[in-house]
């Protein structure tokens, strides 16, 4: 014997209704069964709509003819479709019902007023409508079908009217008493049972389930079925997380905990009667029907996962009693619970303080009126004589609950949880943990539930690490960028690294995808799915999403997107660029920068800043945390001056080599901007404010390798036309350094505090000397690294090699 329980959107056409009628017919050829029935989709909702508008003495004709609506065409459909459907009969039911329906409402509308028996009848039509369809639809098919009355054989305990609990001895011993030929399929309305007067009572929302694992405990069944609109119990609630893993299984005290937590595919009662009778539940897709769904049973044989899922029940308020009067006093915890208890107010979690100073406990938000008044007038006089502190209270929470059979002997699994949530700056209000170790719940902020349920799976499911990148810039560099993850993707995901990039940004236009755009087709996304360019919005998007690892990459040398970096660091993005604008605008906008960078917790990258692909930030920084000290620098810092320099010791000019030099792409589109030193300079100011010196850029001596009067030429083709008026100036300072033995060098120092970036003579011996063809190279002389200093060297310039040093950084916000 098994119970199949159907309903909602299962039922919600004609051609559900059949699906649902195939599958009982064909499981009725295999064994006997029996089948519960919820309403059709909508039809609950609309019912206790039509209750609340009679009640504000608005007009409900509307919503009564979207129910009759619904049945009508559901008859009308299934007749066409099922030869032998008793159209006529069944038309006639649906019209006494809903003449009944309507007398029920026009009583409300006269008294003002809903009695709990009437609101039940009204809410369980749905039902008992969808019993009556499929009996005759069965009955089409000359099936044998006995249809047990709930309100008759579902004997209800207490006299609530809306959210019963059924007595399953009286109702197994009425429904044995039942003659049912072993050929019958039997059908029963779910959410529906009678009290000791005989009047119909309705079993609260989800009741259906309920009814069923009632219906199997009553019929001592093999199995009870709940047929959903999912293939099964996830890890996860999909919706929030779109890679939820389905479960194979789960024990009765998992599927107990995560319903408990706010789980919707089953409500904690229906688990209730099947854990007592040993009933496995089988949650089944109805449109799947062969798929095997997630077996929820005495024993979890699914060992592939220590934690079993992860839930949330959001619009939470914790209230703390503290005080000096808590501590050594016995029963304080017995009085606070009992006043939750006569208030009849739903307590989801404690914590209790170890020094018994203060309870904090979370009810629900609409239950907080209540609770607080049922706590003042328990403690009235401790709270009036200062033993207690007026009673605290914390608004828009929600709980975390992480749940799993083998959380019980896996070592360290609170401390991923822990510091996953710590990652992704989430602060944890409250921590419980139950006694059978099977469950760890943490209380947050309601605004960012889920992104922690998204963190914590991740963490806790996912072998995977993930990267979100936003590119802004689509010239040289973010191409090139974009091209390198596109090739290194497939060998990143066999490391374990899932990097997705999730938006494409020039200065006009944006392109973005949470999911990853297609990096094979991205130009013609870009600009066909696209909406203008609006950084504001771009942050508002990443937000809204709860992403686990935004990182927001600058591609380009603006400023405006330079003055978005404090809002994307805020807004829980890190920040990676190339773009020197940051690091070497003035000494305040650099330090809150700093400031902001540890205040989010989030990553400020920008190796590629200096050296390009070459880590020459990253190695400084690990000097300095490992108590080096800079002693001296010299550098040469321009890939498009090396490769000038580079030059002139092969006998060519200034002019033919900056010529070729631009030909080649080492220069900017106006040579002039490397000429002038300038460029150098940045980078320079960039190393000494990260040895500690407070420099601002005109604090770095600057001698140009043109004159002041050449630079401020505007036109770019005229100054290269006049550039070679220069070569005989150098080609003299040229040499004079090759009789010493010498070459020239562009050189950045720091010494003592001081920077320069000047034409230097330098010798065989000097670290520099060979250095050219677009290389840069670093000599950085330390206290641990002397006399032979530490040298980094190798191409310093192009988009390939810059991208790749952001690339670097981009793995980096992995640690």
């Amino acid at each position: 014997m098994r119970v199949l329980k159907f309903g909602g959107t299962s039922l919600s056409n004609a051609n559900q209704f059949i699906h649902v009628a195939n599958i009982l017919e064909k499981n009725a050829q295999e064994e006997k069964i029996a089948a519960v029935l919820s309403a059709p989709a909508m039809i609950t909702n609309n019912l206790i709509s039509v209750i609340n508008h009679t009640l504000n003495g608005s007009s409900v004709l509307e919503h009564i003819h979207n129910i009759e609506t619904i049945f009508n065409t559901l008859l009308k459909d299934i007749a066409h479709i099922q030869s032998g459907f008793n159209y006529i009969t069944l038309n006639l039911i649906l019209e006494q019902e809903f003449i009944h329906l309507k007398n029920l409402l026009h009583g409300i509308s006269l008294l003002k007023f809903c009695p709990d028996n009437v609101n039940a009848n009204i809410i369980c039509l749905g039902e008992k409508l969808s019993i009556i369809l499929m009996e005759e639809l069965l009955n089409a098919r000359n099936l044998q079908i006995t249809v047990i009355n709930p309100v008759d054989n579902l004997v209800a305990q207490g006299k609530e009217y809306l959210a019963s609990m059924v007595n399953i001895e009286e109702s197994a011993r009425r429904i044995k008493n039942i003659p049912i030929s072993h050929l019958d399929i039997m059908l029963m309305a779910g959410f529906t049972a009678g009290n000791d007067q005989g009047e119909l009572v309705a079993l609260g929302r989800n009741g259906s389930d309920y009814s069923a694992a009632i219906l199997a405990a009553c019929l001592g069944a093999s199995r009870c079925e709940i047929w959903t609109d999912v293939d099964g119990i996830y890890t996860c609630d999909p919706h929030q997380v779109p890679n939820a893993k389905l479960l194979n299984s789960l024990s009765y005290q998992e599927a107990m905990e995560l319903s408990y937590f706010g789980a919707k595919i089953l409500h904690p009662r229906t688990i209730l009667p099947i854990a007592q009778f040993h009933i496995p539940c089988l949650i089944k897709n109805v449109f799947k029907p062969n798929a095997p769904g997630t077996l929820i049973g005495p024993i979890n044989n699914d060992t592939t996962n220590i934690v079993k899922g992860i839930t949330y029940l959001n619009d939470m308020v914790m209230l703390n009693i503290s005080g000096p009067g808590m501590k050594g006093m016995i029963g304080m915890a017995a009085r606070v619970f009992s006043a939750m208890s006569k208030a009849i107010c739903s307590v989801v979690l404690i914590t209790q303080s170890s020094s018994e100073y203060s309870i904090s406990f979370c009810v629900p938000y609409q239950e907080l009126s209540k609770a607080c008044a049922a706590l003042n007038e328990e403690f009235n006089l401790e709270l009036k004589n200062g033993l207690l502190e007026p009673i605290d209270i914390i608004q828009d929470l929600a709980i975390i609950s992480v749940v799993g059979d083998g959380m019980r002997t896996q070592l360290g699994l609170s401390n991923k949880l822990f510091g996953a949530l710590a990652r992704a700056n989430i602060n944890i209000i409250a921590i419980a943990q139950g006694s059978s170790e099977r469950s760890i719940s943490v209380v947050v902020k309601n605004n960012i539930a889920a992104m922690g349920i998204r963190v914590a799976h991740q963490m806790l499911f996912s072998t995977d690490r993930l990267i979100e990148v936003f590119i802004i810039g689509s010239g040289g560099v973010g191409t090139a960028l974009i091209e390198q993850i596109r090739r290194q993707r497939h060998w990143l995901k066999n490391k374990h690294i899932d990097l997705r990039v999730c938006g494409i940004i020039n200065s006009r236009m944006m392109c973005i995808d949470i999911n990853g755009i297609d990096l094979n087709r991205w130009e013609s996304s870009l600009n066909k799915n696209c909406e203008s360019c609006n950084l504001k919005k771009l942050i508002e998007i990443i937000k809204e999403n709860h992403l686990l690892n935004p990182v927001v990459v600058d591609c380009t040398s603006s400023i405006d997107v330079v003055n978005c970096y404090v809002d994307f660091l805020l807004n829980g993005c890190h920040v990676i660029t190339p773009n020197k604008q940051a690091n070497t605008g003035s000494m305040e906008q650099y330090r809150m920068l700093r400031d902001i960078v540890i205040k989010s917790r989030k990553k400020f990258l920008y190796d590629t800043n200096v050296g390009a692909g070459l880590p020459v930030i990253e190695n400084l920084q690990n000097l300095l945390n490992a108590g080096d000290k800079l002693i001296s620098f010299s550098g040469i810092l321009s890939g498009s001056l090396s490769f000038i320099f580079g030059k002139l010791d092969e006998g060519l000019s200034l002019s033919a080599a900056t010529l070729l030099a631009q030909k080649k792409g080492y220069t900017e589109p106006d040579p002039r901007d490397d000429l002038s030193g300038i460029d150098v300079a940045r980078k320079l100011l960039i190393l000494a404010r990260e040895v500690g010196y407070e420099l601002e850029l005109n604090d770095i001596q600057v001698d140009p390798v043109i004159p002041h009067n050449f630079i401020s030429k505007n036109d770019t083709d005229n100054f290269l036309k006049k550039l070679s008026l220069l070569d005989n100036v150098i080609f003299d300072k040229y040499q004079r350094a090759y009789k010493l033995g010498h070459v020239l060098r562009y050189v950045g120092n720091i010494q003592e505090g001081r920077c320069c970036v000047k034409i230097e003579s330098i010798n065989n011996n000097h670290p520099l000397f060979r250095v050219k063809d677009g290389e840069n190279a670093l000599a950085f002389f330390t206290r641990y690294y002397q006399p032979i200093p530490l040298v980094l060297r190798g191409y310093g310039a192009g988009n390939n090699v810059t991208a790749a040093g952001v690339f670097a950084d981009l793995l980096r916000t992995l640690s």
